[in-house]
């Protein structure tokens, strides 16, 4: 059995386009398919993270670091950061 498929831009069409198939000679069953629905783009500002992160900005709740080795030296304190980097991790 050969399926046949047609895209019908115009929707008010479609019952029309479907009743002249029916009427062809051999035609057994016609079927129609909505199209998928489009999925919703993803938008992060609308999420709790992001209003948390702002707020976190907005109220000086940030740090800068001028180097990820500062980073670590801030947050492990110098003693462990300088073991970390002897151990060449």
């Amino acid at each position: 059995m050969a399926t046949l498929v047609l895209q019908v831009p115009d929707e008010s069409l479609v019952s029309k386009v479907k009743q002249a198939c029916k009427m062809l000679m051999g035609v057994t069953s016609v079927k129609v398919q909505k199209p998928a629905t489009k999925t919703k783009e993803y938008d992060i500002t609308k999420t709790a993270g992001y209003r948390e992160a702002m707020d976190d900005v907005k109220h000086g709740r940030v740090t800068h670091y001028t180097s990820v080795d500062d980073m670590f030296r801030s947050v492990l304190g110098e003693e462990a950061f300088s073991k970390l980097r002897s151990s060449n991790v």
